[in-house]
């Protein structure tokens, strides 16, 4: 993970900041309609769980966050492709080091596939460290005879089924900015002590190599080692080998938490929403008269926003104003979920729409979301040709209107669950009694996060 550097770091805790609690308009947000908001505001911890927000370390610098804005502004000229992926949702139990380095690992060769294969630098960003809650379609689960609330991630309340569980908890705040902090520390040290460095692209890939599945990857593996071994011999310095920029996002649909945790930088004194480097706004939560789209219009960070089938170019436009009225490269991601079988139906008007105002946002497929499939045993998932055929359909519209396919997000992880059917290693669901492990949405693992990868790699050297 990129910092930034050691002097301003040192400045950052040594000169007092402007506070938060009195900058214009950082609460206009209360007064709107807010979606998917945990009853909370009546528990006795309540205010003492803010107050400690308020007061607790950023989890990330106001420098970080402009680097990643400048990282996007490239995505957006067609210079360089936006890699994102991770958790559905985060859980407390799951941010240990052998989960959070195989994630890692696995976005790091994805990112490695798609920069060697399309010859694009990669901007590689982790579902990581924040993504601890969820919006759900429901506020209320009924099993047998018994009604409680939804479910909503860590963050909000518990998963077992019971009343105690599935109270929302504000204390739970407290334990996710610590989790995330844990995280974000482990990923730097990831990232800048030696396990990113290119040279290690074969041990990336350990423990896995006698799948013939990962066959290609150990032959694209070879070709790297091949070139670094020449570039070696030939005197090249390996500095720029040795580490690699990381950066954490999550959808911020918990204000109380965003909130909180925004602060005023004491370089430009505009607010940064310190909670990661970069959020995103759902597609259950993007009114534009709306609550998080007002929070999240007065903060500096690189701003995402699902868009779903029912979204219309007016919609997009009107996005657009409210969350980047000045057309700052790097400052709006466009995420599609359309579903596969819309996605060649609906992406195209508003592609057009968005383009011939002048706008350039990044654009981003989401394959994940639009695919989900409930089965007759309870299971939810997705089926991995569905997956794919998105993807195809996003990289095929933008060929024929002549814009550029700027990233992916997915919901994955480094392990080898059995959660979306298909692959070329095929999932099926007999693997889902021992194997299927996540607490809401199904995800790719770590081989179907590869073959992504290596189409997505294909699609882009063709554009290229």
């Amino acid at each position: 993970m990129t910092s930034v550097t050691q002097s301003e770091q040192s400045r950052a805790m040594t000169t007092p900041s402007p506070s938060a609690a009195n900058y214009p308009g950082l609460d206009e947000w209360r007064n709107r309609t807010i979606g998917q908001h945990p009853q909370w505001a009546e528990h006795p911890d309540f205010a003492s769980t803010i107050e400690e927000l308020n007061a607790v370390p950023p989890l990330v610098f106001a420098g970080e966050v402009d680097l990643l804005r400048e990282r996007l502004a490239s995505v957006a000229a067609g210079e360089a492709f936006f890699l994102q992926g991770g958790d559905c949702a985060e859980t407390f139990a799951g941010a240990t080091a052998d989960k959070i380095s195989g994630r890692v690992q696995t976005l790091l060769q994805m990112a490695v596939v798609l920069t060697y294969g399309a010859s694009l630098p990669v901007v590689k960003m982790g579902r990581m460290a924040g993504q601890f809650s969820k919006p759900r379609s429901s506020n209320l689960e009924t099993r047998g005879d018994q009604t409680l609330p939804t479910f909503r991630g860590e963050m909000v309340n518990g998963f077992d089924f019971n009343e105690s569980s599935r109270v929302h908890d504000p204390n739970r705040m407290l334990r996710g900015y610590h989790t995330s902090a844990s995280t974000l520390n482990l990923i730097r040290a990831f990232t800048t002590g030696g396990f990113a460095d290119l040279r290690r692209v074969h041990a990336w890939n350990m423990g896995f190599a006698a799948n013939p599945a990962y066959a290609r990857y150990e032959s694209m593996a070879r070709e790297i080692d091949h070139a670094v071994k020449f570039m070696a011999a030939c005197g090249a310095d390996f500095d720029a080998l040795k580490t690699t920029e990381f950066f954490a996002g999550h959808e911020a649909l918990l204000l109380d938490y965003e909130r909180a945790l925004t602060r005023i930088d004491s370089r430009t004194y505009l607010p940064y929403g310190t909670s990661g480097h970069f959020l995103w706004i759902g597609e259950r939560t993007r009114e534009l008269d709306g609550a998080h789209v007002d929070l999240l219009s007065r903060l500096r960070n690189p701003i995402g926003v699902k868009l779903g089938p029912s979204t219309t170019g007016e919609d997009a436009l009107r996005l657009i104003d409210a969350l980047d009225p000045n057309r700052e490269p790097g400052r709006l991601t466009f995420i599609i979920r359309m579903g596969a079988k819309n996605i060649r139906e609906k992406l195209p008007a508003i592609i057009q729409a968005v383009e011939g105002s002048g706008a350039k946002p990044v654009w981003v497929t989401d394959p994940m979301h639009g695919n989900t499939v409930s089965l007759p045993s309870g299971y939810k998932t997705r089926n991995f040709d569905d997956v794919v055929d998105e993807v195809r359909g996003f990289f095929e519209v933008h060929q024929a209107l002549g814009t550029f396919p700027g990233g992916i997000h997915v919901e994955m992880t480094g392990d080898d669950v059995a959660e979306c059917l298909g692959g070329s290693d095929p999932v099926n669901e007999s693997s889902f009694a021992e194997r299927y492990e996540t607490l809401c949405d199904p995800r790719l693992n770590h081989m179907q996060s590869l073959e992504i990868a290596f189409l997505v790699a294909e699609y882009l050297s063709k554009q290229n």
